[in-house]
């Protein structure tokens, strides 16, 4: 049986990633509700969801699409962040440490995946 997802320190990060950007986008303009505050705050919890919903199936081979997908999610909210950056809605300092945050999910990401394809390649 795998861990409970909340005791993965990637869903941890991506966690306090979703906080952060919630946080943030707090202060987009009022014109962005339905966009790019909307699209970024939903990239963003798909990157943790991902990461729980596939924990939690039947098998490594599923848990590792699942977390494919947490890796698109999180290529999707850097991108949105670059937006959201190059429109002034966040400054460089905010932008870096949220980038901070997700080059480090990224790696946590491609470290457990790797981890579980060892078993699944032998």
């Amino acid at each position: 049986m795998r861990p409970d997802f909340k005791n993965l320190l990637v869903w941890r990060q991506a966690h306090q990633f979703t906080l952060d950007v919630y946080q943030i986008t707090r202060s987009f303009p009022e014109d962005e509700r339905f966009g790019l505050t909307s699209q970024l705050r939903r990239a963003v919890i798909s990157i943790e969801s991902n990461i729980a919903e596939g924990n939690a199936r039947n098998t490594i081979k599923d848990f590792i699409q699942f977390l494919y997908i947490a890796r698109g999610s999180l290529a999707e909210t850097e991108s949105q962040l670059l937006i959201a950056k190059d429109l002034g809605y966040i400054s460089s300092t905010e932008y870096n440490h949220l980038d901070d945050l997700r080059i480090s999910i990224a790696k946590l990401l491609n470290l457990l995946i790797k981890k579980l394809l060892l078993p699944v390649k032998s």
